[in-house]
């Protein structure tokens, strides 16, 4: 950098295909993951080492339409955030893309400041599979009933301990608030939407799993229900597979 950049803290909007990485969070060397592909094009613009924070730690496989984070970069003041936008996006592989850049305050933290974040699952209910979606939905062949579906789905909604459906990935506490949680149909999906204040590990896949089993009549809606309050992870059904789940965006206080 030249000698007149000074550190700024940016947050920036990302979009990625998370078929060939291990999730967000930086693994060990060697192992793709989002975070250490994000690091390195921003390391290669600061001529050293940057360290990327993320609003969450998506599973391996899951993809991202509105993935938030933070960085902290030496940069000059006249090439502006425009041209740090398209630097970095230059520098990033063709499955991971750069949305927006702002500049924020140097506190600011993608995770801890989140107030809401939300989720998209598609399932994809076509007679025969659809090749181009195969790591984009899960293929569910049998009939499904949405109605069930989100009679059982509006049962999340509030302060609920949703240990039934996933584990905690900082701290004990396995309560959060659900602020909606609903079914559509799209021409040939299910495309289910929630949203939270946070999210367990592996929280919305086991919540769709088992909300398919709703639909497909394996279980009853007191079955759900009964899961649910059971507040034990083994009660739950299999998870949906990764690929068929999307971070849609995360909301902040401005």
């Amino acid at each position: 950098m030249v000698a007149d950049a000074t550190a700024r803290t940016y947050r920036a909007t990302v979009e990625y295909d998370g078929t060939a990485y291990f999730g967000f969070q930086r693994q060990r060397r060697g192992v793709p993951s989002i975070q250490s592909e994000l690091e390195q094009a921003l390391s290669r613009l600061a001529n050293g080492p940057i360290r990327v924070l993320g609003a969450g730690r998506t599973d391996t496989g899951v993809h991202a339409l509105g993935q938030v984070i933070a960085f902290t970069i030496e940069w000059p003041e006249q090439h502006g955030t425009a041209a740090l936008h398209r630097a970095l996006n230059a520098n990033l592989p063709p499955d991971i893309a750069v949305a927006d850049v702002v500049e924020v305050a140097p506190g600011f933290h993608p995770r801890f400041d989140a107030r809401r974040r939300s989720y998209e699952y598609r399932i994809l209910t076509a007679p025969v599979r659809r090749p181009l979606w195969r790591r984009r939905a899960w293929h569910v062949t049998g009939p499904l009933d949405v109605g069930q579906m989100n009679v059982a789905a509006a049962l999340l909604v509030g302060v609920n301990d949703f240990a039934t459906f996933g584990r905690p990935t900082t701290g004990e506490s396995t309560i959060r608030e659900v602020f909606a949680a609903t079914w559509r149909p799209e021409d040939e999906f299910l495309i289910f939407d929630v949203c939270a204040n946070a999210f367990l590990n592996r929280m919305v896949r086991s919540i769709v799993g088992s909300l398919k089993m709703v639909g497909s009549g394996q279980w009853t809606l007191d079955d759900f229900s009964a899961a649910l309050a059971a507040r034990e992870r083994n009660r739950s059904a299999m998870a949906a597979p990764a690929h068929g789940l999307y971070l849609v965006s995360v909301e902040y206080d401005n």
